[in-house]
């Protein structure tokens, strides 16, 4: 194990698919409760090196690249990335590990690819934790814009393909201000972090891992109607956590429809599920921040209580789903 390995981390893995491997690290437990942990759009596994660590240990937790991130292989040509194929990822990823039923924590994009897997395969999943992130992303909110991204993510993925020119070669400086501008929450020492895994050494400096026919992630989204998302809900099998941080993914959006759709899933679980909690935290990749003097989060995520020597400076708490539960802002 390097001496840059995150805290708790037993081993790295690198499970066969069809295109090559999907990687992924694992901390905890090998005989306890399986949690598979799904990182945001263009980050990587790296993305929770800061949170398992103060998670119960007694849980056995792997943290895979998507396919196109991190240490995992490309898609082949020709391939494109769409939601439908990350939620096939996830079946390919728990058969290899011989999962039957297991938990799933998603932040961001990776919240609205597990959630996909939880309406597609509900008897695996027995709890869902999203991290700030919609269990769906309606189509109702992007209806003028949807032919736009169907057109882009082609016209995009020829114009990669077309290109002979290599990949791009930066400093870690260059890198990590890059990165550093594009996500204010980000501190330099956690980009760093996501950078280890998300670059590669060459002779004159690092070049990104990932896939660069990977840009927005909009071109990759399946936006479903209201319909879909309702009934989605009505089928669910398994207890939901959703935990929507301070100054996160919806306080920086500004569009009404957003903000109303949220506020439209969050009132049909209500109208589903046995019982609501409401509650807010901070998250961000690879780190958990405290944001002031805001209540935790009052509910259990993954089966018993967590207590932690740091809690007083974390507000992203993740307890114990007793019920099937959703956090309000």
């Amino acid at each position: 194990m390097s001496e840059n390995a995150a805290p708790g981390l037993i081993s790295e893995l690198k499970l066969a698919v069809p295109w090559g491997h999907i990687a992924a690290k694992a901390w905890g437990s090998l005989q306890g409760p399986p949690v598979l942990c799904l990182h945001g759009w263009l980050d990587n596994a790296s993305s929770f090196d800061r949170l398992i660590p103060l998670l119960p240990q007694d849980f056995y937790y792997v943290a895979m690249d998507f396919g196109g991130h991190g240490l995992s292989s490309h898609y082949s040509p020709g391939v494109p990335y769409y939601l439908q194929t990350f939620v096939s990822e996830i079946r390919r990823v728990v058969a290899a590990l011989k999962w039957n039923r297991f938990s799933i924590l998603g932040h961001s994009f990776g919240g609205v690819v597990g959630g996909m897997f939880f309406c597609t395969f509900p008897e695996m999943v027995d709890k869902l934790i999203l991290l700030d992130t919609p269990l769906f992303l309606l189509e109702s909110d992007e209806m003028e814009n949807l032919l736009t991204y169907k057109r882009r993510a082609i016209e995009h993925v020829l114009q990669v393909e077309a290109s002979q020119e290599p990949s791009h070669v930066f400093s870690l400086k260059q890198l990590l201000q890059r990165l550093l501008k594009s996500n204010s929450h980000l501190s330099e020492e956690c980009g760093e972090l996501l950078l280890q895994r998300g670059t590669t050494k060459v002779a004159t400096g690092l070049v990104l891992n990932r896939d660069q026919r990977l840009a927005w992630a909009e071109n990759s989204i399946d936006f479903i109607s209201r319909e879909l998302c309702a009934h989605s809900i009505r089928k669910l099998q398994a207890h939901v956590l959703l935990i929507k941080a301070v100054h996160g993914y919806f306080d920086s959006r500004q569009n009404y429809s957003e903000k109303e759709s949220l506020s439209f899933m969050i009132d049909t679980m209500k109208s589903t599920l046995k019982e609501v909690r409401r509650g807010s935290g901070s998250w961000c990749p690879a780190t958990v921040a405290h944001s002031g003097p805001t209540s935790p989060i009052s509910s259990h995520a993954l089966g018993r209580p967590w207590v932690c020597p740091q809690a007083q400076q974390v507000t992203t708490r993740i307890y114990q789903a007793s019920c099937s539960t959703v956090v309000s802002p």
